[in-house]
Order: structure tokens, then C-alpha cells, then sequence
């Protein structure tokens, strides 16, 4: 049977693959080659940690247009690695092999479960599969499924079945039953631990919300982007209903979420009189106190164009910084900076910088634009507190108070629920999206 190594980020879940991967070898199991898949941002993190930790295993890295011409060398190798978006790509080669066992690092990649990369990794063949990932569900149960599509073929019914007896009783009724028999049936394929049982020495994590106040012009842009979007909305919901509406709520959500964080994001007429922002304002007070203080701050925002207007602001200030991006080919050179203390700021995109870094000389975290993916950001804050970490660790915040942010921190909160009745079979949590969140959403500042 396969299993989900689902400890929290910041455990070793990298090296207890790599040690599985040399106990097989020593005991002579290891025949076929072991294939490990992950985000291509994280591949050489995999290679560097392989070339330290375990020596033993001959590595075949398969990236770039010469892979191909390497293909025909799998047969001798311990361990092959290679990415995603390559896995789908070479698809007809990958399901002609026969692999010991295949490792999906951040295995929250394959949770929808009609993507390609889902359906082909679901089609591999392998002896022993093994999902990485201390998110086995962000939004909602079809994830789960999609890994164990992956992991045990079968386990939970098909999709159709799967949804009816379990997805929609929990999601939308809080059935605490179904629930529990859920969590009972994939624990003996789940193996978790928490910080709180394993790190006992890690240092402190201290949650600060910086609450910041629209006003002026950004506060009239803000309120003329709401009333515009609500409208935009209600009509959607009343002529297809909010199920079929979710395309237009999530633009609206986008574009009021740009409104709090620069005005200078949103694509809209009204903008362009508008050039001020409370929210960079309040984040170009803090960052000169916290480096004066000596601290080692990562700051992360889901817009890299976001990034684009705090960069110049650095500058202006003399405040030293580097930066990862989905476009950044060399991440190593940055890391190496900030770790050796020769920078004091990283200037990470959420999604580029959510997996894969070991960030453990910074104490300070800041997340410019909090977004409703309590995972995704708890991975990026574990960028720093994790094992390794010997100070105390602060987690800075910035929300516009009253706004669409500070609804969609209640919204969060269910999610965070959800995810854990997994592990707990005590009771369900209900798990809804409906017009009284879009009513809180659209709601005015006031």
C-alpha cells in the first residue's frame, strides 16, 4: 500500500525519503530506480541533499532539452529526479518503465484530479508509492482523493462515489460521522507528526497583525472597485447562480485585493489619479526599525508585480535585498546571500517560495498580502521556523482593516478546520462557501 508522509513543514520530510531510499539499497530491495518528482524549483534542492546525505545512491537528473539523450541510462541509477511539468511531458516514456517505488514531493501538486500530471502520475508503475506533502488538503476533500487516486487505487471509490459519500456530507452538513470514517480509513496510510511533537527545542512562532487603514483617494478607489465588482457579481449569482459564478467572485476578489495592497495593480481607469499606498507606506516604516534591530526578515507577496514596486523603494532607502521568482533561474546565489548574513532581506513570491528553501537565518517573516490558502502560508512562514531555527520566530501580518482581507481571515479559518478533522476523527466541520461569505466579501470598509 502507498502512504503520506503529511508532517508538518520543516520536519525532514526530504530526509526521510533519502534514508527509506538507503535502507531499501543496504538491504538489497533497491533493483529498479526510485523516481522522484517534485516542483522544478525544488529539484536542486533534491541533488544537493542526495550529494550530501546519501552518497550511496547514483542520481540521474532528467531536466532540460538534452533529457531525452539520457533516457536510455535509467536502468543505472538508484534514483532518478525530475519535475512536474516534465512527468506530463514525457508521459509516454514514464509509463513504459517499471520503478521501484515513486516519491511525489509537495504532492499537493496532483490534487485536482482531471490535470494531466494527476493522470499520469495515477498511471506509473511502481512497487512503493510514497506522496510528500504536509498539505494533503488546501481546499477541499476532491484533493485527498486525487492523492490516494495515486496512492491506493480504489481506496476511496471513485470520484462520483467519493463525493457523495463522503465530500458533500462533510463539506456542506458538517457530518462528523462521515467524517471520522474517513479519518479512520486513511490513517494506517498516513504518517504524521507535528512540531509540537518532534521540534520540542524549536524556538517560539509569535503571529503579529499589523492592521492597516485606507484613506483618501485609495479608500474612494477601494469603495468605487467594490461597488462595481458587487454589482458585477449580484447579477452573475441571479442569472447563473453562484456555483457558475466563480470565475466573476474570484476577479472580484482579485481586484479588491489590488486595491489594498497598491492601487498601482489594478487594471482599471479609475487608478491612474491614484498613487498612494497605506499598506507599502506602513511596510517602508517597519523595514528600517526591524533591520536596525538586526533582523533577518523574508518578505513574501502572492503579486510578483508587487514586488516590482517595493523594489524601488528599497533602493531608495539603502536597504540590501534579493529576491526569488517563478522567473529565477539561480536560486542558490540568493539563498547563499541571505544565509550568510551578507543581506538582510528576501523578497520571495508565495508561489515561488513556498517549497523547497531552508531560510533559517531570518527571525522575521512578513506576508504583504495574506491570502485564504492557510497552507500556502504556513509553508512560506516554515521557510524559517522549522528545524535548525535557534531564535525565536515573528510572523508580521499586513491586513486592511474592515476590508476584503479581514473577511477572508474568518473564511480561513474553515478551511484550517477542514484539513484538520483529517487527522481527527472527533468530529466534522462544516465547510461552505455561500452568499453570506459573498455578502462579507463585498462588504463597504464601513
Amino acid at each position: 500500500m502507498g502512504g503520506v508522509l503529511a508532517d508538518d513543514m520543516g520536519l525532514g520530510k526530504t530526509m526521510q525519503a533519502l534514508a527509506f531510499l538507503l535502507l531499501e539499497k543496504h538491504e538489497g530491495h533497491l533493483t529498479k530506480p526510485a523516481l522522484i518528482v517534485s516542483p522544478t524549483s525544488v529539484l536542486p534542492n533534491w541533488e544537493a541533499e542526495l550529494r550530501k546525505f546519501a552518497p550511496d545512491l547514483s542520481v540521474l537528473r532528467l531536466q532540460g532539452p538534452q533529457r531525452r539523450e539520457l533516457f536510455g541510462k535509467l536502468p543505472e541509477h538508484d534514483v532518478v529526479l525530475t519535475t512536474y511539468p516534465l512527468l506530463s511531458r514525457d508521459k509516454e516514456f514514464w509509463l513504459e518503465q517499471s520503478l521501484y517505488t515513486v516519491i511525489l514531493d509537495e504532492s499537493q501538486v496532483i490534487k485536482n484530479p482531471k490535470s494531466r500530471v494527476s493522470e499520469t502520475a495515477a498511471r506509473l508503475k511502481a512497487d512503493v508509492r510514497l506522496a510528500l506533502t504536509g498539505t494533503p488538503v488546501e481546499n477541499n476533500l476532491d484533493e485527498l482523493w486525487s492523492l490516494f487516486r495515486f496512492l491506493n487505487p480504489g481506496l476511496l471509490g471513485d470520484l462520483t462515489t467519493f463525493r457523495r459519500n463522503f465530500r458533500t456530507p462533510i463539506e456542506k452538513h458538517g457530518d462528523a460521522k462521515k467524517q471520522s470514517f474517513l479519518s479512520r480509513r486513511i490513517r494506517p496510510c498516513m504518517l504524521r507528526r507535528t512540531k509540537d511533537q518532534v521540534a520540542l527545542d524549536l524556538p517560539p512562532k509569535t503571529r503579529i497583525v499589523e492592521y492597516v487603514e485606507l484613506e483618501g483617494p485609495q479608500r474612494d478607489l477601494y469603495e468605487t472597485i467594490r461597488l462595481m465588482m458587487d454589482k458585477k457579481v449580484r447579477k452573475a449569482i441571479a442569472e447563473k447562480g453562484l456555483a457558475r459564478s466563480h470565475i466573476i467572485v474570484l476577479d472580484a476578489l482579485l481586484k479588491l485585493r489590488q486595491a489594498c495592497c497598491d492601487p498601482r495593480l489594478v487594471k482599471l481607469a479609475p487608478v491612474r489619479r491614484v498613487k498612494k499606498s497605506a499598506k507599502l507606506i506602513r511596510l517602508l516604516e517597519m523595514l528600517p526599525e526591524l533591520i536596525a534591530e538586526g533582523r533577518r526578515i523574508l518578505l513574501f507577496s502572492q503579486f510578483t508585480s508587487m514586488l516590482d514596486l517595493i523594489r524601488p523603494e528599497l533602493d531608495k532607502l539603502g536597504i540590501g535585498h534579493v529576491e526569488i521568482t517563478g522567473a529565477t533561474k539561480d536560486r542558490e546565489t540568493p539563498v547563499r546571500r541571505f544565509q550568510s548574513g551578507e543581506i538582510p532581506l528576501f523578497l520571495i513570491s508565495l508561489k515561488a517560495g513556498g517549497t523547497g528553501l531552508n531560510l533559517t537565518a531570518a527571525d522575521t517573516v512578513i506576508h504583504y498580502d495574506p491570502w485564504w490558502n492557510p497552507a500556502a502560508e504556513n509553508q512560506a512562514t516554515d521557510r524559517a521556523h522549522r528545524i535548525g531555527q535557534d531564535k525565536p520566530v515573528f510572523v508580521h501580518r499586513l491586513i486592511v482593516k474592515n476590508s476584503v482581507e479581514e473577511a477572508i481571515e474568518r473564511l480561513k479559518e474553515k478551511k484550517e478546520k477542514l484539513a484538520a478533522g483529517l487527522f481527527n476523527e472527533t468530529g466534522g466541520q462544516k465547510f461552505t462557501f455561500d452568499e453570506t461569505d459573498i455578502n462579507a466579501l463585498l462588504a463597504p470598509l464601513e
